[in-house]
């Protein structure tokens, strides 16, 4: 929702002297060319995924369906190819936090899903809704071009998830899933910002260690905080390890369905062999970036 009415204020009203002769201008100390470019940015209503409903009493935006963002200005464009920002990866947090208008609330403190929907609407504000990228055919891995319509992207819906597949949602908005081939029953919570980069930190320094990948186990340690109701965390890291693949897999596509997020998906028909899918939108540096 736009909020922008009366932004740019209305003409001055002009009064005569008695000679019916308009009087000459007052300059102020500041000059006219500077003047006329004193306006105030617009800004953007985003709807959160998660409604508010996950966040603790504490939280800013605990029961809050929705916050403000300022319109991106070239501010955000210098942070969003800052060198060193980009190498540490935090030059998206810092552009986002910037836009947020309630400075109470930090953006890595946000659930994963309302974090994505400020990305798509501060995208939409700086270069439109519409996405041109490159994306690969997953039947014949041919290299297409494809324009998403971000302003298609719609919130999933995470309660009507739940009843469907028979989830049980907690009191402290967790989830309790039974997997299907060990039958462990495992209480799962939503992942933050906080936890994005934690996950990213550990990755790298992997990578730097040339040690291989563990992205999955990592986020189904920070995702898992019971098993069997057993909090211990040696017991949840040794279950993790241990997990049957059928049983990571459907946690995984599990909490996807049931986490508040946006639905990012688009059909996509190959121009090459046909092929049509639903494909999620690539978050590649085409997103901030575009050429």
């Amino acid at each position: 929702m736009n909020r922008n009415e009366g932004r740019m204020g209305s003409s001055e009203e002009v009064f005569l002297e008695d000679d019916g002769v308009a009087p000459a201008a007052i300059v102020p100390e500041e000059t006219s060319s500077t003047a006329k470019f004193n306006w105030s940015t617009p800004t953007e209503t985003v709807v959160l995924p998660s409604r508010g409903v996950f966040y603790p009493p504490q939280h800013p935006l605990h029961n809050r369906e929705e916050i403000e963002i300022r319109y991106m200005t070239a501010k955000e464009e210098d942070l969003l190819t800052d060198r060193a920002l980009l190498k540490n990866g935090t030059a998206i947090d810092r552009a986002l936090q910037n836009l947020i208008t309630d400075k109470n609330i930090k953006v890595n403190e946000m659930l994963v899903g309302d974090k994505n929907a400020v990305i798509v609407a501060a995208r939409i504000t700086g270069y439109g809704s519409e996405y041109d990228t490159k994306v690969t055919c997953p039947a014949c891995a041919e290299v297409d071009d494809f324009s998403f319509d971000l302003s298609d992207v719609k919130s999933n819906n995470t309660f009507e998830a739940v009843e469907e597949l028979g989830i049980t949602l907690t009191n402290r908005s967790t989830f309790i899933i039974t997997l299907p081939f060990s039958k462990v029953e495992v209480e799962c919570r939503l992942l933050t910002g906080n936890d994005e980069v934690k996950i990213f930190k550990e990755s790298q320094r992997r990578q730097k260690k040339k040690m291989p990948s563990s992205a999955l186990t990592d986020q189904l340690k920070e995702v898992i905080i019971s098993v069997n109701g057993d909090t211990d965390i040696i017991s949840r890291t040794t279950f993790v390890r241990q997990m049957p693949a059928k049983d990571s897999r459907y946690l995984r596509t599990t909490l996807g369905k049931v986490t508040p997020n946006l639905d990012m998906t688009h059909l996509y028909e190959c121009t090459n062999c046909g092929h049509t899918a639903d494909m999620e939108v690539p978050l590649t540096t085409d997103f901030f970036w575009p050429k």
